[in-house]
Formats: structure tokens, C-alpha cells, sequence
């Protein structure tokens, strides 16, 4: 075994969970850190993306070693992690360079709700910490169970289109999708939120999104702020419902688009309460 990970002799005799597993961690995006951070095993973490800002803290203690779709390769060698863990395809090059460089990398591709629950129970194994992580993946399971009831009560559920990108339009992606469904919404591009690659949910007729008339526009523009001004003066977009009663809202991308913990809780609940002030309004 390595310095990293402790002598197997060691691990024979121990009777603590927290010796097992990576030691060392980077974290490629913000949601492995958040988990992390929840599960109180913030001391596996050597590195993390420079886009984190959930927990606060982290941004503090923690070296910050990569964006999205690059990493500093070397730093990360640097850090002697036993274990780097990525999102998707698009860190797929990150990986493949990490792996020769002989770091294990654990890469999760999460794209649904129920995904997201399993990438965090996953993780929570890897630190021993299933306990822990049951405990907070069913109190979530639970909420969303409760919102979703109370959704049901709703008179009419709003046609809403979440907005990822604004030139071109990219539609929402599926646990986004999903979210929305559980807060009481209904996602005017449906068809689209089964993509996984964001080029795949081009709206290249913009005219489309007003001819299926949203009653609420949600933007969460990948990091960059939302303007609801842009979106009201588009051409031929005077006549959608959320533009003539102005139901334009931005859910910040950490809130929302990182497919973790925060998507599950605070996303999920701006999208709730947002859709229940509509449907108030509209009673």
C-alpha cells in the first residue's frame, strides 16, 4: 500500500471507518465537495474546482486547482491524491491525463434525481460513511416527497421553460427537468431534458419557446448572471405569459445546475416557492 492510503496492517487492526477509503481527494467540481463537506470528511479534501463556492468555507481552506474543462495537471500531481473524482464526459481529457500520470480517477456522469442519490451514496461508501449518508440522502428523499405532495394541491401547474444558455437557447437538463416536475411545474421541453449533452437541447428556433407559451421563465446561465431585461425585449416575445406578467426569475447556477446536494435542497425549494407565488397569483 501506499503512504497515502495506510499500511493494510494497519487497516487489519482498525476499528475506524475513516481509515478505509481515499485519503487524499480532489474534487474536479463543486457537488463531491459539498457531500463531502455534509458528511464531515472535509479532511479528505486536498483540492477543488475554482467554480465551488458551496461550502463557503471551502474557497478558504482549500486549494483550488481546477475550472470545468481544465486542470492543472501538475499542481494536482503535486497534491498526491489518492483519488480524484470529475463529472462527466467533458472532464473526460482531465482524467485521461490524470490516469496516466498513474492517479486513480473516479469519474461519476450523473444526469437524473435518482442518479444524483446514487453518485452520493457511492461516495459516502468510499469515505465510510454509509451511515451517515442514508441519514441525509432520505431526509432529502423526504422533502421532495413532501413538496412533490404538495404540489398535487396546486389548481393549475405552470408551463415553465428553464433556460441553461441564452445564445443559442439550451433547454434544461433532466434532473433540472425533474425538479421542476416535483415543484409543481411543467417543463415545456420535456423531449429535450433526456439529452445529456447540452448541444443536443438547442432551441434554434427561439419562436418555438413562445409558441409553447411558458408561464414562468427560469435563467440559470452556467455561471453567468441571468437578465431577465435581455430576455423580455427579445423580438416576437412580447406576447409570452411570464413576459406580459413578468415571471422571469434566475436560479443561480450552484443552486441548480451542479447535480449534487444543492440541486436536491436549496434549487428545488427556490423552484417550489416561486411556482406556489404563481400559483396564488392565479387562483
Amino acid at each position: 500500500m501506499t503512504e497515502k492510503s495506510g499500511d493494510w496492517r494497519t487497516l487489519a487492526s482498525s476499528r475506524d471507518n475513516s481509515a478505509y477509503g481515499p485519503q487524499r481527494i480532489v474534487c474536479l467540481t463543486e457537488e463531491p465537495t459539498e457531500w463531502l463537506y455534509l458528511l464531515g470528511e472535509e479532511r479528505r479534501i486536498v483540492g477543488i474546482s475554482g467554480y465551488t463556492v458551496r461550502p463557503p468555507r471551502a474557497r478558504e481552506e482549500k486549494p483550488k486547482v481546477s475550472a470545468y474543462l481544465s486542470a492543472k495537471i501538475d499542481k494536482i500531481v503535486e497534491l498526491r491524491p489518492d483519488c480524484v473524482i470529475g463529472f462527466s464526459d467533458l472532464q473526460a481529457d482531465i482524467a485521461a491525463q490524470l490516469v496516466r500520470k498513474g492517479i486513480q480517477v473516479t469519474i461519476f456522469n450523473q444526469r437524473s434525481v435518482a442518479e444524483i442519490f446514487s453518485m452520493m451514496y457511492q461516495l459516502a461508501a468510499m469515505v465510510g460513511q454509509v451511515g451517515r449518508g442514508l441519514a441525509l440522502i432520505q431526509a432529502m428523499q423526504q422533502r421532495l416527497l413532501a413538496i412533490e405532495q404538495a404540489a398535487r394541491t396546486l389548481r393549475r401547474r405552470p408551463r415553465v421553460y428553464f433556460e441553461e444558455w441564452h445564445d443559442p437557447h439550451i433547454s434544461c437538463i433532466a434532473w433540472v427537468s425533474e425538479l421542476v416536475g416535483i415543484a409543481g411545474g411543467d417543463d415545456c421541453f420535456p423531449e429535450l431534458a433526456a439529452q445529456a449533452m447540452g448541444k443536443d437541447r438547442i432551441i434554434a428556433d427561439g419562436l418555438e419557446i413562445v409558441r409553447r407559451k411558458p408561464d414562468i421563465i427560469f435563467g440559470s446561465w452556467c455561471g453567468k448572471k441571468f437578465r431577465p431585461e435581455l430576455v423580455a425585449a427579445r423580438p416576437g416575445w412580447e406576447n409570452v405569459p411570464a413576459i406580459r406578467r413578468n415571471q422571469l426569475f434566475e436560479i443561480k447556477s450552484p443552486e441548480i445546475l451542479q447535480p449534487g446536494p444543492a440541486a436536491l435542497t436549496d434549487g428545488v425549494e427556490k423552484l417550489h416557492r416561486l411556482i406556489l407565488d404563481w400559483s396564488q397569483a392565479h387562483d
